[in-house]
């Protein structure tokens, strides 16, 4: 059998293990396994009609080119946020403009066609998509049209619908705990009210897990729009209970004002903007610290490792079943399977209700029995 494995969207510790598992899975049960590089871009890069130019597309995976890799973070087959249902005009290739792609300056463009004829011309039998959200609607998408594909969620933010956890979840989680405390250091040391920018979107899951068990002050997810002024406030208060005088606020980079700033709507940079207006506000020096890549970075730990092999494993299983259509996926504790398409069946929030008190902007569990490990 020939197996195609891909990671797209953004990197995550935990990415490596998991080809590595794959791959000498794979080899020892005589299979053949190549790595489509630059995810997606890698398959619309690829032209059929010109293999021996595209040897930058593909990567014949074998133990000895991935011996190491489970020790390092990020994607050895890189990565790319490119989704061929909607390219961007620049982003087709020239050969394919020439080829009846029609292109203008607003179209985007569905590449379907062209990605199923790659596949084909790649004689794969499967492919193993390694992505978030955005990757493995597309990967459902390419089950729909008939081939067969086995996804693995991936993504630090743990937003992917239909399971509990993504690869690269614990490590961001890990890394920005580290960095809120270093962050004491500075913050204590000249008395400021500190705010500290952590990466999420539209879920703030990483960024509420990572500020319940570092104990910051306060916590700003995207799921609750907040008010500075009150924030600001409330960091006043807190800081004047701190022996050390100074107080910390993490705040998810997809958070959002109560009310918008007139004829500007969000602010491009919320964390920026946040320090910025609790100085106005307070009338005391802040601090602005943005974690961003910081968070992904480095080397899975040992939770990302175990559930990156082990997806890995169960990957391989349903593909010596010929079991295909599935995402694997972490459901109250245990590995089980769903339908590929099941990300694009809902929306992976903060439950506010259960974890969050949105009058303190602060996490708040209201009961730990029956909760899972990551508490939903």
């Amino acid at each position: 059998m020939h197996i195609g494995i891909l990671t797209g969207g953004g990197d995550v510790p935990g990415l490596n293990p998991c080809i590595r598992a794959l791959v000498y899975r794979a080899i020892e049960e005589g299979h053949q396994v190549v790595g489509i590089r630059r995810g997606w871009e890698g398959l619309i890069e690829y032209n059929p009609d010109d293999p021996a130019g595209c040897t930058e597309c593909t990567l014949p995976l074998d133990k000895r080119n991935t011996r190491t890799i489970d020790r390092t973070g990020g994607t050895m087959l890189h990565t790319s946020r490119i989704n061929p249902a909607s390219a961007e005009p620049d982003e087709v290739p020239a050969f394919l403009r020439n080829s009846g792609f029609e292109t203008g300056a607003r179209k985007n463009v569905d590449l379907t066609s062209h990605v199923l004829r790659v596949l084909e011309g790649l004689d794969l039998d499967v492919l193993v998509p390694i992505g978030g959200d955005d990757t493995l609607k597309y990967a459902a998408r390419l089950y729909e049209e008939g081939f067969p594909i086995i996804a693995i969620p991936k993504t630090m933010d743990n937003d992917v619908f239909g399971t509990d956890y993504c690869i690269g979840y614990s490590t961001a989680v890990t890394r920005s705990v580290q960095f809120l405390h270093q962050m004491r250091t500075p913050a204590g040391s000249h008395e400021r009210l500190t705010i500290v920018e952590l990466f999420g979107r539209s879920c703030g899951e990483a960024c509420l897990t990572a500020s319940y068990l570092s104990a910051v002050d306060r916590c700003i997810i995207p799921e609750v729009p907040f008010d500075p002024e009150k924030l600001a406030h409330l960091m006043v208060e807190d800081r004047q209970r701190n022996p050390s005088h100074y107080a910390m606020v993490a705040i998810a980079d997809g958070a959002r004002l109560v009310n918008e700033i007139p004829g500007a709507g969000q602010p491009a940079n919320i964390g920026l903007y946040t320090s910025e207006a609790i100085k106005k506000y307070s009338k005391l020096d802040t601090m602005y610290q943005e974690l961003g890549y910081l968070m992904r970075s480095g080397a899975p730990d040992s939770l990302d490792l175990m559930v990156a092999v082990n997806f890995a494993q169960l990957a391989m299983e349903l593909i010596s079943r010929h079991s295909y259509g599935h995402m694997i996926a972490l459901l109250q504790g245990q590995y089980t399977v769903v339908e590929a398409n099941t990300p694009i069946k809902g929306v992976k929030l903060v439950d506010v209700d259960e974890l969050y008190d949105k009058e303190t902007y602060r996490p708040r569990l209201r009961a730990i029995e029956g909760k899972p490990m990551f508490l939903y």
